[in-house]
């Protein structure tokens, strides 16, 4: 089956609509000891309960490892009266509200706000989690500048284990939306499971390690690019998804790199490169020549490095001396919509 032609089709991916920011993130609270030497440490983390602070890290960070945490704990600098946090929550990058969730007994996040960017041609999401309050007034479709404030930090959540007053914090994240219509998804292959928060359920979101991103923008300014800072970022495996109108070209096009042969011959479909948990990393046009034989998704290759490194990735198995695709790398296909 002959595929698009590369030039023409992706053209329009990269029209004005997609240039949005110019510059990075900033900090999401007042707490800036992530800036000082070592990385700030237990001032600026909030381990789980009983666990040391680097399990408020981003990673395989809880439960001897097996257990992912997609985002970063910040520790509160300032309380009231009654030891209760009040740090204002900061939107980090100018962006849109995409949800609010106000009601706490719905999500182990509490109330949570999450909000899409544009950042070098990528679409992105931040997540702002345990707030005690949010602004009142903030819904989705509202446009919000870097340094406005969402909220306030807090600590709730519908978690058996509450999160007590000297473990207040901010779970922050930095992550993709893995597709545009999970919801049908969620009706078609979840039966019987709720789905309280629709497109923003946490199935749909695959996060990336916030702490370098904030430091790389600390540091570089209006050089930081954000598609240059998830090319060096390790990755762990090489997926091709035989589709070469596959969604998340048309909303990470600043992922896209180059192929002559695409370009000439048509696209049959996308080489994706994969972190650990899922997220990608870069997306590359492959003829039908460049991927014979006719699998709709085929294993190419995988990092074993990365792999041990990252106990509790779930992307896919080694029986043998053959590596073999988990049922959550095809989740994560199929939220995407292949």
């Amino acid at each position: 089956m002959r595929g698009c032609r590369f030039g023409a089709g992706l053209l329009l991916l990269f029209s004005a609509s997609w240039f949005g920011l110019g510059a990075g993130f900033s900090l999401p609270t007042a707490n800036r000891a992530l800036l000082e030497a070592g990385g700030g440490g237990e001032k600026y983390f909030v381990g789980t309960a009983g666990k040391p602070w680097t399990s408020g890290q981003f990673g395989c960070v809880r439960t001897e490892g097996r257990q992912l945490h997609e985002g970063l704990d910040i520790r509160c600098v300032q309380r009231d009266r009654k030891g209760e946090p009040i740090d204002p929550v900061l939107a980090a990058a100018d962006g849109t509200v995409a949800y609010v969730n106000l009601k706490p007994s719905l999500s182990n996040y509490g109330n949570y706000v999450v909000v899409r960017h544009v950042v070098d041609r990528i679409e992105i999401h931040t997540l702002y989690a345990h707030l005690a309050s949010v602004v009142p007034g903030l819904k989705a479709g509202q446009v919000v500048k870097a340094g406005e404030r969402l909220g306030t930090m807090g600590r709730t959540s519908n978690t058996r284990q509450r999160i007590t007053q000297d473990r207040a914090h901010l779970h922050f994240e930095i992550c993709f939306r893995a597709g545009q219509n999970y919801s049908a998804w969620h009706r078609k292959f979840q039966v019987g499971t709720r789905n309280d928060h629709g497109e923003f359920n946490g199935r749909n979101f695959l996060g990336i390690d916030p702490a370098p991103v904030l430091l790389a923008a600390q540091q570089g300014g209006t050089n930081f690019s954000l598609a240059r800072h998830l090319a060096m970022q390790p990755e762990m495996v090489r997926v091709f998804v035989r589709d070469p109108r596959f969604s998340w070209v048309s909303r990470f096009p600043g992922l896209v790199q180059r192929n002559v042969a695409a370009e000439k011959e048509g696209v049959a479909g996308w080489e994706i490169a994969m972190a650990f948990n899922g997220a990608p990393l870069r997306l590359i046009p492959r003829t039908a020549k460049e991927v014979p034989g006719a699998d709709r998704i085929r294993l190419l290759a995988v990092n074993e490095a990365v792999w041990r490194n990252h106990p509790c990735s779930k992307l896919v198995v080694r029986r043998g001396q053959a590596w073999t695709a988990l049922p959550a790398m095809e989740d994560i296909l199929g939220i995407a919509g292949f």
